[in-house]
């Protein structure tokens, strides 16, 4: 089995126990157990005008998942988050419609700042090594961009708070990046017509 095996197989895992957690969050409200803050955000949104079917619940962004005021861990999908670059410390609201359905919405995004690093392995997991730290990030982004160990990744980070988890921005390849450092990239005028130059895919 193959460390790509292995990582997908914890993404999994992850994924499973908070679904678990989810579920166990919805069979506490259907008990008749009190939720001011559902009722409060369906106040709100009534007087802007909207219309809510099902419940809302605003939290905070973790890294991997929404974690709301009382602790309660929602799944983000990992599509979602990757295409979205949200960042650790993003607020934002999810709306559990009647059918069951989860749909997340980015409300209180954090300003953000971009840090270079190298994309390794550890622990099972992918991490991008910068400026002496290691940060997370989602699978489904290393595959997105086509990363492998040793590219460079650029990467979002908060601005004002610690982040133990960085969002993908960019990713230059291992080859580009060494090239680079070297000086053999053409002049401009030597590129292409539009003076810019295409990133290398892995295949």
């Amino acid at each position: 089995m193959t460390n790509d095996h292995l990582i997908h197989m914890q993404e999994l895992i992850e994924s499973a126990i908070s679904s678990l957690k989810t579920a166990q969050a919805m069979l506490r409200d259907t008990t008749g157990i009190a939720d001011p803050a559902h009722e409060r955000h369906m106040l709100n949104a009534n007087r802007l005008g909207g219309k809510v079917d099902g419940k809302i619940v605003e939290g905070v962004f973790d890294g991997q998942n929404m974690v709301d005021a009382d602790g309660n861990t929602y799944p983000v999908p990992a599509n979602y988050a990757s295409k979205s670059k949200l960042v650790e410390g993003d607020g934002m609201k999810l709306i559990i419609t009647d059918e069951g359905k989860f749909i997340y919405k980015q409300i209180a995004p954090l300003e953000r700042q971009t840090v270079r690093g190298v994309l390794i392995q550890e622990d099972g997991q992918y991490k991008i090594l910068a400026e002496g730290k290691t940060y997370r990030v989602l699978l489904a982004s290393v595959t997105f961009y086509r990363a492998e160990v040793g590219d460079q990744i650029v990467i979002l980070l908060p601005k004002s708070q610690e982040a133990h988890w960085g969002a993908v921005d960019a990713v230059i390849p291992r080859h580009i990046a060494e090239r680079s450092a070297k000086g053999i990239f053409k002049q401009p005028a030597d590129e292409g017509e539009d003076g810019e130059l295409t990133p290398a895919v892995h295949t």
